[in-house]
């Protein structure tokens, strides 16, 4: 192991005097409490480390190991279900003190029945599944390390093992050394995991969340940010997205939030049930959290900590939503190291290189063939605090070149109880036209894309003429101006808004989206030709069909959806009666009981 001397040390932060040699991103142990910390910088005199728990305490002369390997986490069986901390250290145990003790961290072994998948002889290659482990409510597949291909020359029976036991034997192909390994494989946080072939951004993530998924939506493997000042309803979102999305595994970090919000997310994640299985949500999610009264550092490393787990369920062929919440606390921790470090700040006070590390972390995600042939995706939702909601500032504005969806949150429509809170008029998603095509043909809505487009335009219209209505009177306002105005409500109180706490409505599955947004695309047709044929704003206005529009998310859940075929028959017989006959309102229907 490689020595040096503490000279200085502030904060987390520390300068020592190296006795052997060092590299960056060497894993270190720091002090008679042997605390994690990482070399950041390293001269021909010394080196500069940033440590990852409590340095009370430490002082000059105190002792500094390299390990010799880069800063890594364990990947394996036992993760789901769990809470760690920024480094992966489990913080669901029954121990009476409040925060991790320094170097005080002993991984609990725990067993598992494994069956193996491969025999002695059989060649195998980085990525491959050598066996398969049985958790309490999912197979876990074991697969050979990244780097390594050759021969088996020894591989455990079907049978309960320990997590750090060794179970294959291989004999490498470029050497012919024999390597044994077993569940667990330690991984660099900071070392993107490699891929057979980066694939097209086309499936859908659905959400459940109808203005993400028809106005918003993001891809599978996609990239999107969550800006949104206090108050707008970040965490309420996020739980929703966590329990609801179509995600086979979700890595939630909290990097830097209040403790007491934490402590909320995780009773609240602990008592949900998975819609899918009936089970508790935990059994396919993984909380990281780091508090902001953790050590500042671990927060910096808790990101790349949450990512690299993502990636590992990735590499087992699962689709993955990463929960990053939120980033501008971690770009914090950045510009407190960097201030420590005596580098020269740039915007906002934050180091030169903040783009660059925001860049790659969400580079890291993307739709995959991993190693073994198994295609997996990692979605990152990266969430974003803006002080005073100002989108201008640098990590916000940063965020925004390394993203293809912007979520923005505004604090008007949340004061205004409007759920989910996004601003139609500042959000954005480039993977809309690539997602257009699974909603023409699985998501059983061919027109998906032309009425989002209308619906877009709608609301962009609605903002401008609002503005006139403020001065004039909405009265005083032409008939085709009136009739925006009526379609943006409808579109807003019937499409859009979406209650978290509803039994009805807190999710809205493709086929019910499919019904809602055809309704609503039928009636503003059928209104436009009425208002040629003579028909007045206030007419079209008055009809009972209007409000049961806007009261339909509410009222027809995802068990009754012939109720839409029987509103979309009322929305014609009520314009039939101020002399308008739909044409196409038969085939209007079909399309949802695809997409289901």
């Amino acid at each position: 192991m490689s020595r040096a001397q503490i000279h200085w040390i502030g904060g987390p932060v520390l300068r020592a005097t190296p006795l052997d040699e060092f590299h960056v991103q060497e894993e270190l142990r720091v002090g008679p409490n042997n605390a994690l910390g990482e070399v950041i910088r390293v001269a021909e005199h010394e080196i500069v480390a940033q440590v990852y728990e409590d340095t009370t305490g430490l002082r000059p002369g105190d002792e500094v190991e390299g390990t010799g390997a880069p800063l890594s986490v364990p990947l394996g069986p036992g993760i789901l279900g769990s809470i760690f901390d920024g480094l992966m250290r489990p913080l669901d145990c029954d121990d009476a003190e409040n925060f991790v003790r320094p170097g005080g961290f002993v991984r609990e072994r725990k067993s598992y029945p494994f069956t193996p998948v491969v025999k002695i002889g059989d060649q195998v290659t980085q990525g491959q599944v050598f066996g398969t482990v049985d958790e309490e409510h999912r197979k876990e597949r074991s697969l050979i390390p990244p780097g390594m291909s050759g021969e088996v020359v020894d591989i455990s029976a079907q049978g309960v093992y320990g997590e750090d036991e060794d179970l294959i034997s291989v004999k490498l192909k470029r050497n012919e050394q024999v390597v044994s390994f077993g569940m667990i494989q330690h991984w660099p946080v900071r070392q993107g995991r490699p891929v057979a072939k980066r694939e097209p951004l086309r499936p859908p993530l659905i959400t459940g969340q109808r203005v993400l998924d028809i106005l918003f939506p993001v891809a599978r493997g996609g990239r999107t940010m969550l800006p949104g000042g206090f108050g707008t309803g970040k965490t309420v979102l996020q739980e929703t997205l966590a329990k609801w999305s179509s995600a086979d595994v979700i890595i939630y970090v909290g990097c830097g939030e209040r403790g007491n919000e934490m402590a909320g997310i995780l009773k609240e994640f602990a008592d949900l049930e998975d819609p899918r299985t009936g089970l508790n949500l935990m059994q396919r999610t993984a909380i990281i959290a780091n508090t902001s009264n953790m050590p500042v550092a671990a927060r910096e490393a808790s990101i790349y900590t949450g990512v690299t787990v993502a990636e590992y369920f990735r590499d087992q062929g699962l689709n993955v939503a990463l929960m990053a919440d939120s980033t501008s606390r971690w770009a914090e921790a950045l510009r407190e190291v960097s201030g420590r470090l005596g580098e020269l700040p740039g915007e906002g006070g934050y180091p030169a290189y903040i783009s660059s590390r925001l860049a790659e972390f969400y580079e890291r995600a993307g739709r995959v063939t991993s190693l073994n042939g198994q295609e997996g995706s990692l979605t990152i939702i990266g969430t974003v605090s803006p002080p005073a909601g100002d989108f201008s500032e640098p990590i916000t504005s940063h965020s925004k070149r390394y993203v293809r969806s912007f979520w923005a949150l505004d604090r008007t429509r949340a004061q205004a109880r409007f759920y989910p809170a996004i601003d139609p008029l500042q959000s954005y998603s480039e993977d809309a036209p690539n997602i257009a095509e699974w909603w023409r043909i699985e998501g059983g809505n061919p027109s998906w894309e032309q009425d989002r487009q209308k619906i877009l335009i709608l609301l962009n219209e609605e903002a401008r003429i609002e503005r006139l209505a403020r001065i004039v009177g909405k009265d005083s306002l032409p008939a085709e101006q009136q009739m925006i105005l009526l379609y943006a409500e409808i579109i807003n109180e019937g499409l859009l808004r979406q209650s978290a706490i509803s039994q009805t409505d807190r999710y809205c599955s493709p086929a019910r989206q499919t019904y809602m947004m055809r309704l609503v695309m039928h009636f503003i047709e059928l209104a436009d030709k009425a208002l040629l044929e003579g028909a007045t704003p206030q007419t079209i206005a008055e009809l009972p069909t209007r409000r049961a529009l806007q009261r339909m998310s509410e009222e027809f859940g995802e068990d009754q959806l012939d109720s839409f075929k029987d509103l979309m028959r009322t929305v014609d017989e009520d314009f039939a009666q101020i002399g308008v006959l739909s044409t196409n309102s038969a085939h209007e229907t079909e399309g949802g009981e695809h997409g289901a």
